[in-house]
């Protein structure tokens, strides 16, 4: 690894092959902006791979956004191209079908003779090996306010050709305002924990208010793509197992975030093929999966992804927890939304998607109204059990003459 300045990476970037070189970048809150700001001074085409992209994302011709998880800092940006595809299947298509030349990494200081890719693992190490292999430069934004985390966030520096000296305080995510019905939705959810369970939950606020409900649990284990401000008061609060390693793949929260996890010898990050694997996700003991959705239909579909046949989203790792987590002893894969959608006045409950789906056979469905334990059930009874337990009461006479036209017979309680 070589510090350099702006002007060398500028001139290592210009030189990749291709006219539309593709280029692979932290994502979340660990985007080296400052490598970013150089590779669009740098190329006047590129291809840029990125998850969950937040705001100050260049937006130009020539400059194309490619990512299977959309974040806001492109929804609005006509040059984006959605890749519809489970996170852990990512490091497949860079070693076939769409291989990086070059990769754009935000760092720790060095140490040992290792650097530590701190908040965001994810897809990256399997960019880092891609690109090398093809004799591609990999490059590190080095930050001494990165936390330095462990596993496979641990990088030789030997495997960073160039880097850059940028000291800036992270971003994180705008705290969620109270919210009661997130509350409550959160609350049921959290019911199905087991005390020396797994816990896996996704990003928002509903899952964010189960881990509010979770701090009466002991004994608990995390297995999870995200890890954020919930599970570090889970640890602070007693409720995890001290014995098992938290494993994570990225983390999504506050400075305070950032410091616990900082040298924290217990907090493991993973590849995404590694965390996101259904097969080691069914492996861990009484496996609860808590994501959300913007719509379920009453063939108990969820749509995490579009809003109006927009994408706003994507599959993220919500289809390979949902099915590793009904393959684990007493698992249960959760979906907790609101009932309703209040800026439209519609039911967040469908009698048939009208977007593709992003997941589908979970086990319950919640929402502020109730649960719909939906596992076994018939076609049916799922659908009557969504209608009468977890929609608005508003939508209901809806939503039994919706499941008449699709043909469902909804059978008496």
């Amino acid at each position: 690894m070589r510090f350099v300045t702006e002007a060398e990476v500028s001139d290592r970037l210009a030189a990749l092959p291709g006219d539309e070189p593709r280029v692979v970048v932290s994502g979340n809150f660990a985007t080296p902006h400052e490598l970013v700001r150089i590779l669009d001074g740098a190329l006047p085409r590129c291809r840029v791979f990125a998850l969950n992209i937040q705001d100050g994302w260049p937006c130009r011709d020539g400059f194309i956004t490619e990512t299977p998880f959309v974040g806001p800092g492109v929804r609005s940006n006509p040059t984006f191209e959605y890749l519809p595809m489970r996170l852990s299947l990512v490091p497949r298509m860079f070693a076939s079908l769409r291989p990086p030349d070059a990769v754009l990494l935000h760092t720790s200081l060095p140490r040992d003779g290792k650097v530590s890719l701190g908040i965001e693992v994810n897809i990256l190490p399997a960019a880092i090996e891609s690109t090398i292999a093809r004799g591609g430069p990999v490059i590190a934004q080095v930050n001494r306010y990165m936390p330095f985390t462990r596993g496979d966030a641990l990088i030789d520096v030997d495997q960073i050709d160039l880097a850059l000296d940028v000291d800036h305080p992270l971003p994180s995510p705008a705290p969620y305002p109270d919210d009661p019905i997130a509350a409550a939705i959160g609350e049921r959810a959290a019911q199905y924990a087991v005390d020396g369970g797994t816990v896996q939950m996704g990003i928002g606020q509903i899952p964010d208010a189960a881990a509010a409900s979770l701090r009466g649990c002991t004994g608990l284990g995390i297995w999870s793509e995200m890890v954020s401000d919930g599970v570090m008061a889970l640890d602070r609060a007693g409720a995890l197992d001290s014995g098992r390693d938290l494993s994570a793949s990225f983390l999504f929260g506050s400075p305070e975030l950032y410091e616990w996890a900082d040298d924290n010898p217990q907090l493991i990050m993973h590849r995404t093929e590694v965390v996101n694997d259904p097969a080691r996700i069914a492996s861990q003991p009484a496996m609860l999966s808590i994501n959300t959705a913007l719509q379920v239909d009453l063939f108990v579909q969820a749509n995490a992804t579009y809003v109006r046949s927009r994408v706003y989203s994507g599959f993220g790792g919500q289809p390979d927890f949902v099915s590793g987590a009904l393959h684990s002893a007493g698992g249960q894969a959760v979906i907790a939304l609101r009932s309703w959608h209040e800026p439209t006045g519609s039911s967040n409950v469908v009698p048939l998607l009208g977007d593709p789906a992003t997941s589908f056979q979970h086990s319950v469905i919640i929402t502020e109204h109730g649960s719909a334990e939906v596992f076994g059930k018939s076609a049916g009874e799922q659908a009557r059990l969504l209608i009468d337990n977890v929609a608005d009461p508003r939508a209901r006479d809806d939503l039994r003459q919706g499941a008449a036209q699709i043909g469902l017979r909804l059978p008496h309680p």
